[in-house]
């Protein structure tokens, strides 16, 4: 697939380099020349390549967005007619005041997404774990991937989403639609408050478990 991220920090480098190794034309978005972050993300995979912002977004068909969410708005609104007909993974989750959520629970991150590129297809995906889990998903002493929650309104955006998932070593778990985002956005509360709060090792997941 042509994939374009935008935010290549903590969470979108690991899982950029993981998906161009797996064969997919994976580009950076970049909003300055000479961006440190994105020069850093180049370096993980020869694979990988940068280009401006709007022309990475032009010949995506999938585009990941994993900046913090705060910036969302002002990155999203000027694209939304770029955005209009492809698939948005949102891997950004709204964090509020004493690891509360940032909306208030009122609505989730993803939806207020969706109002801001109403013609994409909005997927949540990649936000229930830290940044470790992305940088290496394997757990060798176990017969199973870690699991991916995600979920959306538009079924074939989520089987690509998903198929993405897979190649990023994770289990793909389709919760539902888009409506879910606001638990998965609770779930990766409970992650941080855990394990930034609670003293649990980062390399905790979840699993799904199935007779």
């Amino acid at each position: 697939m042509k994939i374009a991220f935008i935010g290549v920090g903590q969470v979108g480098a690991p899982l950029a380099a993981h998906l161009a190794e797996a064969g997919h034309d994976v580009v950076l978005a970049e909003s300055k020349e000479g961006s440190a972050s994105v020069a850093a993300a180049l370096a993980r995979s020869k694979r990988l390549s940068s280009r401006p912002v709007a022309e990475a977004v032009r010949s995506a068909e999938v585009v990941f967005l994993a900046t913090p969410f705060q910036a969302n708005e002002t990155i999203v609104r000027p694209l939304a007619d770029s955005l209009a007909g492809k698939i948005l993974v949102d891997c950004t989750n709204p964090v509020g005041p004493g690891l509360s959520h940032g909306l208030k629970s009122e609505r989730s991150g993803s939806e207020f997404l969706q109002s801001l590129a109403p013609q994409a297809h909005v997927v949540k995906a990649f936000t229930i774990y830290g940044f470790e889990n992305f940088e290496n998903p394997s757990y060798p002493a176990y017969p199973v991937k870690p699991a991916m929650f995600f979920c959306g309104n538009d079924r074939a955006a989520k089987e690509r989403v998903g198929s993405l998932i897979n190649d990023c070593g994770f289990e793909p778990v389709d919760v539902g639609g888009l409506v879910q985002a606001l638990h998965l956005e609770h779930m990766t509360l409970l992650w941080v408050r855990m394990v930034r709060a609670g003293g649990h090792s980062p390399n905790i997941v979840w699993a799904a478990l199935r007779r």
